[in-house]
């Protein structure tokens, strides 16, 4: 009888030990807008692929014309505040040590991030006048890699509302706050974050997801350019460093990472950076003087790569491949060229951007950009013969399934929603499911002629997407 007491006693230790398991793989996505640039939600993948999309080359931008700019402008943020967008950027027009006194924060400005313009400020004087676009000035060090964001922090100060971290290792990094963007306030002389390498752009943000500020900067691992993170309640006092994981990807070396929340899906931070090839040199010392290259930057080549993290010390880097390759012409492959800027941002009804120094080290130095559809950094894709991706097990709040596609004329997407088990849930299944076809930015899934999941809120289910010669960019429940 005891041994009896004791087996039923086991079995339902481990039957509450299953079920404990079963409730805990559940993913609470809510309405969150999910993209498809890592297998967070991937249960199974059958003849598709995820896959990365190149951004179009939309042109120039503008170049680093002013005396106080030139050649060596770099490590770019760009800002949209409501309409207006916002570009802030290290200019320096002759190479030298990192923090020194001809580095400037300059400034510049747009209606719809396509057409920028440089305003005459009049904040700072630059070889004798104000008329200049220069917003920070004599403020060596910090002015090597100043990085500003937009604070989402719902109780943020309005004299508060745009923050920054600039400097270097020597000087550590140093706060500013500014209402505006344009004019800036040191909030005090010593560092708040005082570790790590720093030698390039260390960015920070308010994570709407974490409720804390979040910062990732340069350090290194294994001798190779790399990343730490590092977190704060007040954006003044910062937990020590924590390195970031890349899982079981190889090591390179990440000159920059750009890690940011996502505009449309805050949830996720995207790091779209700098991959730097040292001593990978492609321009000869004859083809550099026809360029006229500074003689100590050509002898590496760069280009932009796309990871993922969705909080905590690991990024997931599902593509290798690169994001934006170098374009066309010799000029594109020196070294510290294609370094994108901070942040993605939209620019159209059904397009977002992101903008690329390139030229570094020559006359002809610029920032371009690049155009995107919305959510269309990577997708879930298959051929003619077809696909399927099966979903872990979620639960979610909204009354439709909203997708980002697009197909060919003869493909399609079909989706069906099971139960935990695995059954196809009725009325969801996927011979009720109404084709989708055609190249939408938002549409909804119907079965027997209905969008409506809302009895299905709260619920654990999973999805099966089958799509043949069709991409899916996002989906959403709304």
């Amino acid at each position: 009888m005891q041994k009896l007491k004791i087996l039923f006693t086991l079995k339902f230790l481990l039957f509450q030990g299953l079920l404990f398991a079963q409730s805990e793989e559940v993913i609470k996505i809510d309405g969150n807008l999910e993209l498809f640039v890592d297998h967070y939600l991937v249960e199974k993948l059958t003849d598709a692929k995820f896959i990365l999309h190149t951004p179009k080359d939309e042109g120039v931008v503008f170049y680093f014309d002013k005396p106080w700019e030139g050649a060596f402008s770099a490590y770019f943020t760009i800002l949209k505040d409501g309409s207006d967008f916002k570009a802030h950027y290290r200019g320096i027009p002759n190479s030298g040590m990192d923090g020194n006194e001809e580095e400037l924060t300059c400034y510049a400005e747009s209606k719809d991030g396509i057409h920028w313009v440089k305003p005459d400020l009049g904040i700072h004087e630059i070889g004798g006048s104000k008329n200049n676009n220069v917003i920070l000035a004599k403020q060596a060090l910090v002015t090597h890699n100043f990085s500003p964001f937009l604070d989402k922090n719902p109780n943020v100060k309005k004299s508060e509302k745009y923050k920054a971290l600039g400097g270097t290792r020597k000087s550590g990094l140093i706060a500013f706050v500014s209402s505006d963007g344009k004019r800036w306030k040191k909030v005090q002389e010593t560092p708040v974050i005082n570790e790590g390498n720093l030698d390039s752009q260390n960015v920070s943000f308010w994570s709407e997801k974490e409720k804390k500020y979040l910062c990732y900067f340069r350090t290194s691992d294994s001798g190779f350019r790399s990343v730490s993170r590092t977190e704060s309640m007040d954006f003044l006092h910062w937990e020590k460093g924590v390195s970031m994981s890349f899982g079981d990807r190889p090591l390179e070396h990440l000159y920059t990472q750009q890690t940011s929340p996502y505009f449309r899906a805050p949830h996720i931070y995207l790091a779209i950076g700098a991959r730097f090839m040292p001593n990978r040199k492609v321009v000869s010392d004859q083809e550099a003087a026809m360029l006229n290259v500074d003689p100590k930057y050509y002898s590496d080549c760069s280009d932009v790569y796309l990871m993922s993290s969705r909080g905590g010390d690991q990024y997931e880097r599902l593509f290798m491949e690169s994001f934006i390759r170098p374009g066309i012409g010799l000029q594109n492959w020196v070294s510290r060229s294609n370094y994108p800027a901070l942040n993605l941002v939209q620019t159209g009804e059904n397009e977002m951007s992101i903008y690329v120094n390139q030229d570094y080290a020559q006359p002809s130095a610029h920032l371009r950009r690049y155009s995107m559809r919305l959510d269309g950094l990577g997708s879930l894709s298959a051929g003619y013969q077809g696909g399927e991706l099966l979903t872990k097990a979620f639960t979610f709040v909204g009354d439709s399934l909203n997708l980002n596609y697009s197909t060919s004329a003869a493909g399609e997407i079909r989706i069906e929603l099971l139960d935990l088990e695995g059954n196809k849930i009725p009325g969801f299944s996927m011979e009720e499911s109404q084709a989708l076809i055609g190249n939408e930015i938002s549409s909804k899934v119907n079965w027997n002629g209905s969008s409506d999941v809302s009895g299905l809120v709260g619920k654990a289910v999973k999805m099966r997407i089958q799509l043949k010669d069709a991409d899916i960019y996002s989906f959403q429940f709304r």
